[in-house]
């Protein structure tokens, strides 16, 4: 696997894992965790912002990262 797909997984996914997370801790007071993990929508939306966070997150990221170090 290539240098870029390594750095777009660790950093997409660590993104989407904490957004996941701050969601939950979000409505948290209004539906209770065993509920909110009982639901396919969080599991979708949990999916989403992995996704979204690997291809989009992560590629603008891994481009401003070769252009930082192109500039040294």
């Amino acid at each position: 696997m290539s240098e870029r797909w390594k750095y777009q997984i660790k950093t997409g996914g660590i993104w989407g894992l904490f957004m996941t997370v701050f969601n939950v801790l979000f409505d948290i007071k209004e539906i209770p965790f065993s509920e909110q993990v009982a639901t396919p929508n969080f599991y979708i939306r949990a999916a989403a912002y992995i996704t979204v966070g690997i291809f989009v997150l992560g590629y603008f990221t891994w481009k401003a990262k070769v252009k930082q170090q192109a500039a040294k």
